[in-house]
């Protein structure tokens, strides 16, 4: 417990020294709360604070030596000068630390900007990096604005024309870059610093009075444009580490209150970031739900992703808890109640909670979604059966029953891991630019690349990958679920086979501005994908799960849908181990078969039987025709009993009557 405070006051972020220290002795306290009012300070005021008390049996906790940031503050100044090593030791840093600084706290202008409020069922969510979104050859963002929150407005029309409804940006709030290995930056941003402030790196100048502003901006922009703006948030860990890291905030003010420890003081952590933040205890827990009003009130934002989300519900001694506090209070508060809620289902000590994840209003990134595609699709044994639990929402992972509306998010590809383009290019990770021996990055991916190691110029290696990458993406996009793609999988952005580029702030982490004819259909294919999908969503993803047939079609209530399950024959599905096909259709009492979709991820070219449409089909989707006609806008009919689908390929056919009058 702390026994004294100094309030320091700096004329300038980068002052070596304060100009004003305020004493805060017992007076200043009530209970575990230090306070005191200074007359005559405003925004702009640039602050932090000296903690004194005894040192905790780890050695660590309170140390008088280090000054520390506001972890309330709403942004932080002093990057010039801050040096991340003097924050370590005994050695004072009063000329190389942060600071806080006072700003305004008003609330964004929902009047002018209200959300959007797109449906789970509409949902298509794109993940990408502030930074990186913007940069690179090619960008249409002005030169002085990439890399920025305002240049990121200038990519709005792209993101319109794709036809997505939501961004998630990885990490904006304000980190430690310097939180690496010698020689490196942290680009991602898993490093946080702080909860309130925003990134300062993304700031189009460098008053830190008006990256609030920035931010406001941004969202903004978004809104107008009818997209939401979800953000990737850190409140697992800090970029304080172990006992050998910074004294930079929270291990300054409250070390033991903050974080999980043991008796002896050694940190426990399930963040695989030297510390886990104790979510389950009072003060951490204000201090998330207030970084949540924040965000949300103040900068305008539409909901968060909690990154190892799951680790929050661990309580003393790292125990998981069915109801874990923070949740509770997430759910109970009436102003965060319209907010779109995501999370990692797991952490790094194991947990791994998907179905039974403890909180009815969060999502959680369905794993088990991205796994099994890319096995199907791979051609591995025993992945069909798996395949056809994905295609119906998962019910074997969610008690039996599709998973509801917003409770499953499926992704083929996210920040970590391999971007699309490189999953069907290389066979192994290629991580050694990030300086660890290739040791870094997940070893198991379920990759393959089709016959040659990296880029190649075998026009049927080319042709394969082409196909490979709109079987995975159609099958993303016609699956029920709220659909997450990367940040340029839709331009076969490349990352050179690296799948950890956590420090790659260049070519490696940067958009893909510059396409050729091959990443140009790919994009034109994925755009009338995402189109088809927001018009057939009621099909799709529907808010009551379809049924599932048995051996023959029974309706049990009109208006409801029938899945059926097919193989190369009608109604015969193969789901032995060796199977690689795979087709189901949707059934209408009175309208007969409305969807099907056959699968093959056989080598060879197979013949599929179709069901009669009383209306007649129309051939949507073929992965095996050429680019521009394997999803035209003007989709031809398809006719006969039976429907030829080229090896590793998908076709969908839509009855004639639900494309009409419709153009991709």
């Amino acid at each position: 417990m702390a026994t004294r405070v100094e309030l320091l006051l700096f004329a300038t972020g980068n002052a070596p020294e304060p100009d004003q220290v305020v004493e805060l002795d017992h007076r200043h306290r009530s209970g575990d709360i230090w306070h005191a009012e200074v007359e005559g300070i405003g925004i702009g005021c640039c602050y932090a604070y000296r903690v004194f008390g005894p040192l905790q049996p780890g050695r660590h906790g309170f140390n008088p030596s280090k000054l520390l940031l506001d972890p309330c503050a709403r942004a932080v100044t002093g990057w010039d000068v801050y040096r991340r090593v003097d924050a370590i030791g005994a050695i004072p840093n009063t000329a190389s630390c942060l600071k806080g600084v006072v700003t305004e706290r008003d609330r964004f202008d929902f009047s002018a900007a209200p959300r959007p409020r797109h449906s789970w069922q509409r949902t298509v969510i794109y993940e990408l990096h502030v930074g990186g979104f913007s940069r690179g050859a090619g960008s249409p963002v002005s030169e002085g604005a990439r890399g920025t929150y305002l240049g990121l407005i200038e990519t709005i029309p792209y993101l319109k024309e794709l036809g997505i409804t939501t961004v998630e940006l990885l990490p904006v709030m304000a980190f430690d870059p310097h939180d690496a290995p010698a020689g490196r930056l942290n680009y991602w941003g898993y490093s946080p610093l702080s909860w309130m402030a925003p990134h300062h790196a993304y700031q189009q100048g460098n008053n830190p009075l008006e990256i609030r502003q920035q931010v406001r901006q941004l969202v903004t922009a978004c809104h107008q444009a009818g997209l939401e703006v979800l953000v990737d948030v850190v409140y697992n860990h800090t970029c304080e580490g172990n006992q050998a890291g910074p004294t930079l905030s929270w291990r300054g003010i409250d070390d033991r209150n903050y974080y999980h420890q043991n008796a002896k003081g050694d940190y426990l952590d399930v963040s695989g970031c030297g510390n886990s933040i104790a979510a389950n205890r009072p003060h951490a827990r204000r201090l998330i739900l207030e970084s949540m009003r924040c965000w949300a009130l103040e900068l305008g934002v539409d909901g968060f992703r909690f990154d190892l989300g799951i680790a929050l519900s661990r309580g003393e001694g790292l125990a998981p808890l069915d109801q874990p506090p923070l949740f509770e209070e997430i759910e109970a508060d009436p102003e965060l109640s319209d907010l779109k809620l995501v999370s990692e289902p797991w952490d790094c000590g194991g947990l791994y909670r998907l179905a039974d994840f403890p909180a009815r209003r969060i999502g959680a990134w369905n794993g088990r979604f991205r796994d099994d595609v890319r096995r199907f699709w791979k051609g591995d044994e025993r992945s069909c059966w798996p395949m056809g639990q994905r295609i119906a929402g998962s019910p074997d992972l969610f008690g039996g029953i599709p998973a509801l509306l917003g409770r499953s998010i499926t992704f083929l590809t996210a920040h970590d891991g391999f971007t699309l383009a490189d999953l069907v290019s290389y066979s192994r990770k290629h991580n050694l630019a990030n300086g660890e021996d290739n040791r870094d990055g997940d070893n198991h991916n379920n990759n393959w690349n089709h016959g040659a190691e990296g880029p190649s110029s075998d026009p049927a290696v080319q042709a394969l990958r082409n196909r490979q990458l709109r079987n995975l993406l159609s099958t993303l996009l016609l699956s029920p679920g709220v659909p997450m793609l990367l940040m340029g999988d839709e331009v076969r952005r490349s990352q050179g086979g690296n799948n950890n580029a956590w420090c790659q702030n260049n070519l490696l982490g940067w958009m893909h501005w510059q396409p050729d004819e091959g990443d140009l259909a790919l994009k034109l294919f994925v755009r009338r994908l995402i189109h088809l999908r927001h018009h057939l969503a009621d099909l799709l993803n529907p808010e009551i799960p379809h049924a599932e047939a048995g051996k023959a079609l029974r309706f049990d209530q009109p208006g409801h849908l029938l899945r059926q399950w097919d193989g190369v024959k009608l109604g015969q599905p193969d789901w032995a181990n060796w199977s690689h096909t795979l087709a189901w259709s949707l059934n209408d009492r009175d309208r007969g078969p409305l969807l099907w979709c056959g699968m093959n991820a056989y080598h060879e070219d197979l013949s599929f039987e179709i069901p009669t449409s009383p209306s007649g089909w129309c051939r949507v989707i073929d992965t095996h025709q050429l680019p521009g006609d394997d999803l035209p806008a003007h989709p031809p009919d398809a006719v006969g009993s039976s429907i030829p689908i080229g090896s590793r390929s998908l076709v969908l056919l839509a009855a004639k009557p639900l494309m009409e009058g419709h153009h991709l």
